[in-house]
């Protein structure tokens, strides 16, 4: 298998990954199968877009519809096994891939952005946090849920040093844009693991208190 055979396997997992948690996000809702599977496609495939529309380019999905059946298959799968997927050791290795997913397509986001002179230096960070976790933000918003930005949980922090490690490596040494790649990718996957295996929260002074 060759690196970009298997990078698009990786991407391929972390969407359904994206779209099976992003469905059971929305358990206790009592949504429908339409309203599930437009959520999970969002959750799946929504930062990209966004991304992708911010910097004026075909969006990626518009290339390679995989990415788009892909979150639909999994998202019905999810609403008809929902009990299998809930159980705790299959929805923790959800997790795990979703955090993969994050690291990937977050890095992957920024230097997209950096390629393009997209606002240097700035601009490819906040347009690789966006395709990291924008779908999950529209999700919860048309959903009426609580946002990833609102709660203490350890999920945009970790995309964000991985994406930073990428940004100024490839600034400093760019003869090893690869290697910054997937320096800044194991970052961000390997804090985001450890958030999810010991349960990290952000303490309480890096959070605003209420008045």
């Amino acid at each position: 298998m060759s690196t970009d055979q298997l990078s698009h396997l990786l991407a391929m997992s972390a969407t359904i990954a994206f779209a099976v948690t992003g469905v059971l996000a929305l358990a206790d809702r009592r949504v429908d199968l339409f309203s599930i599977v437009v959520l999970g496609v969002i959750t799946a495939i929504g930062g990209g877009t966004i991304r992708d529309l911010i910097l004026d380019v075909p969006v990626f999905w518009s290339n390679d519809l995989s990415y788009v059946r892909f979150a639909v298959l999994a998202s019905i799968l999810t609403f008809i096994a929902q009990s299998f997927f809930a159980h705790p050791n299959v929805y923790k290795l959800m997790l795990y891939i979703d955090g993969l997913g994050v690291a990937m397509f977050g890095v992957g986001g920024a230097v997209k952005a950096l390629e393009l002179g997209f606002g240097w230096p700035i601009g490819p960070l906040i347009l690789g946090v966006i395709t990291a976790i924008g779908g999950g933000l529209m999700r919860d918003v048309l959903s009426g849920r609580k946002t990833l930005l609102m709660s203490n949980e350890v999920y945009a922090v970790p995309v964000a040093l991985g994406i930073l490690t990428t940004l100024v490596s490839v600034h400093f040494f760019p003869d090893f844009k690869s290697e910054a790649i997937l320096a800044g990718t194991i970052i961000a996957f390997g804090l985001r693991s450890c958030a999810i295996y010991w349960s990290w929260h952000l303490p309480a002074w890096f959070t605003s208190t209420p008045r």
